[in-house]
C-alpha cells in the first residue's frame, strides 16, 4: 500500500468514525454500509415511527438519507479541515415503499472552487430505485 493510498483509508476511517457522532443520523438509525472517494452508501430500515399515516416511509426520512449520504460524499473530496453545507436538495419520488430497507447510493459528479455537486440513488431491499436525487454542497 503507498503512502496515498494509506492517508485515503486512514481518512475514511475518520469519516466512518465521525458518522457515528451524528445525533440526527443515529437517532434515524442510519448505517453508513460504505465510503471511497468520491462516493458514499448509507442504509436506513424502514420503522412504524418513520411511516407517514397511510404506512409508507415518510419522504422526509428519505430526503434525510440523501442529505446524510451526499454530505459523506461530499466530505470525502473536500480538503482536511474544509467544512461543506447543503445549498439544495432536488428529490424525486419514484416508489412508495412500506418496510425492509432503504440504502442511498451517492457520486460526487463535480467538485469546483465553491460548490460540489452530487448525484444519489436510493433503492429497496429488493434493488428497485425509490428515488434520485441531485444536490450541491457549498464550501463554508
Amino acid at each position: 500500500m503507498n503512502q496515498n493510498s494509506s492517508h485515503a483509508e486512514e481518512r475514511f476511517d475518520r469519516l466512518l468514525k465521525g458518522f457515528e457522532t451524528v445525533p440526527y443520523a443515529s437517532h434515524l438509525g442510519m448505517r453508513i454500509t460504505s465510503i471511497a472517494s468520491g462516493r458514499a452508501t448509507v442504509a436506513l430500515s424502514v420503522r412504524e415511527e418513520l411511516k407517514q399515516p397511510h404506512g409508507l416511509l415518510h419522504g422526509g426520512a428519505i430526503a434525510s438519507l440523501i442529505d446524510t449520504a451526499t454530505a459523506f460524499a461530499s466530505f470525502t473530496v473536500i480538503g482536511e479541515g474544509e467544512k461543506t453545507a447543503t445549498s439544495d436538495l432536488t428529490v424525486h419520488f419514484l416508489r412508495p415503499v412500506t418496510n425492509g430497507e432503504v440504502s442511498c447510493t451517492a457520486k460526487v459528479i463535480k467538485t469546483g472552487k465553491r460548490m460540489v455537486v452530487i448525484n444519489a440513488e436510493v433503492v429497496d431491499s429488493t434493488g428497485e430505485m425509490v428515488a434520485t436525487a441531485i444536490t450541491s454542497y457549498v464550501r463554508i
